[in-house]
Formats: C-alpha cells, structure tokens, sequence
C-alpha cells in the first residue's frame, strides 16, 4: 500500500468578472471536477480575487478542503478587492491555512504574473475558469494556462454551458 501523501494540492486561475448566475455555474461545475481529481478533500491554492478564486475558495471549504491564499501585493485588499467585497475577501482570508506574500508593494502586472507563477510552482494540478478568449495582460487566465502546461502541471478548463461575464476585461 502506498503511503498517504496528503491532499492533492489544486490551483485555480480564472475569470473575475462573472454573473451571479455564472458563480452558481461554476460552484456545481468546481466541486464535480474536485470530486474526479481526489476522492478526499483537496488543498487549494488561489489568489483569492474576485470571481473564479473566490467561488474555487468556497467550494473548497464546502467540500471539507483546506486553502492557502497568494496574495500579489501588500496593497491587493485596498487596491484591487472593491468596499463592498472586501468583508466576504476578509472573511474567506481567515479561513486561509496560510497567506504567502509575493513581496510586491502595489498590485500592478508585475505582482500578479509573480502571484500566477507562485500558484503554479505550487500546485500539482491547475483548474481554469475561462471563456477560451485570449486576455489582454501578461497576467490573463490563458497565459496562467499556457506557464502550467509548459511546466507540465495538468489542466482542467472550466466554462460551463451558459455561463457569461458581466464584460470582456480582465
């Protein structure tokens, strides 16, 4: 019998910008696709922003699972989480088994491609919340993709029939 190696470790990558509906989507498509990756609860790895990471947090917790949150820079909460989320981020970040910190001061592209890169190296398997459209920054779900295929980190894409953004940014 092999030895128990703990939970597989998951990451998600994925859109910010969905619609309520879209988030309900994406929750039953997370926790079929956990379910098929590791029949016991996984250990994820998000970003925790708005959207995709957010859902993939509480999907995770709603599975028994435990989370680690890479937070981009010191400034995300203030900068980038809007006032009226910032009590469901604050909430979801107490949950975290661990906060790991880039080293980045601003949220710029820098921090978040750094952020991306962090996920991945930590992660055996990725999961991708995307529309299949190309993004607009080095920091865009399809290149978070394209970094853990090259790095031979397995990838699910995500997009469940009917699913939309609320825009075309991000």
């Amino acid at each position: 019998m092999p030895p128990d190696l703990g939970p597989v470790r998951v990451g998600v990558t994925g859109h910010i910008n969905l619609t309520r509906d879209t988030e309900l989507l994406v929750a039953d498509a997370l926790r079929v696709e956990l379910g098929r990756i590791s029949d016991r609860p996984v250990h994820g790895v998000t970003c925790l922003a708005s959207g995709a990471d957010q859902v993939f947090a509480r999907t995770i917790l709603d599975l028994d699972g435990t989370y680690e949150v890479i937070l981009p820079a010191r400034d995300y909460r203030v900068a980038v989480i809007r006032p009226e989320n910032r009590l469901a981020f604050d909430e979801l970040l107490d949950q975290a088994t661990a906060v790991v910190h880039t080293g980045y001061d601003r949220s710029d592209t820098a921090a978040y491609v750094v952020a991306n890169r962090e996920l991945v190296r930590r992660v055996q398997r990725l999961v991708a919340v995307w529309d299949g459209k190309p993004g607009r920054h080095p920091a865009s779900t399809d290149r978070t993709i394209d970094w853990a295929r090259h790095h031979g980190v397995p990838t699910t894409i995500l997009w469940p029939v009917g699913a939309r953004r609320t825009s075309v940014e991000g």
